[in-house]
């Protein structure tokens, strides 16, 4: 069984910082592309990033970039998210998401069901 684990939020005062971790188990994910969406309270799912298989090509919304690092190690079957001067806009649950099929980047369209979906992990940011 396909689990993506994520972990890392809290609670931040403005201008700090936080690193989400992703944790993927049940298959290897070294084919397929990754990511992080968001959804704050009252708003719809959100594209944040998303890299590909091998981590050399990376995508940002105009929101986060220069701001949050997206990374990934394919032999821990893991992927990152750096936020760094979070603002209180960036208060959401954060999920992971890797795409179902092999070489297919995780565009900000992708289709709920061609992508796996982590529990997502709270994000709080105070002023």
């Amino acid at each position: 069984q396909v689990q993506l684990v994520e972990s890392g939020g809290g609670l931040v005062q403005a201008g700090g910082s936080l690193r989400l971790t992703c944790a993927a188990s049940g298959r290897t994910f070294s084919t397929n592309s990754m990511g992080w969406f968001r959804q704050a309270p009252g708003k719809e799912r959100e594209f944040v990033a998303a890299i590909n298989w091998s981590g050399s090509s990376t995508n940002y919304a105009d929101s986060v970039k220069g701001q949050f690092t997206i990374s990934r190690d394919v032999a821990k079957n893991t992927v990152y998210l750096q936020m760094n001067s979070l603002k209180v806009e960036d208060t959401a649950v954060y999920y992971c998401a890797a795409v179902r099929r092999a070489w297919r980047i995780l565009t900000p369209t992708v289709e709920y069901d061609d992508v796996y979906w982590g529990q997502g992990t709270q994000v709080t940011v105070s002023s």
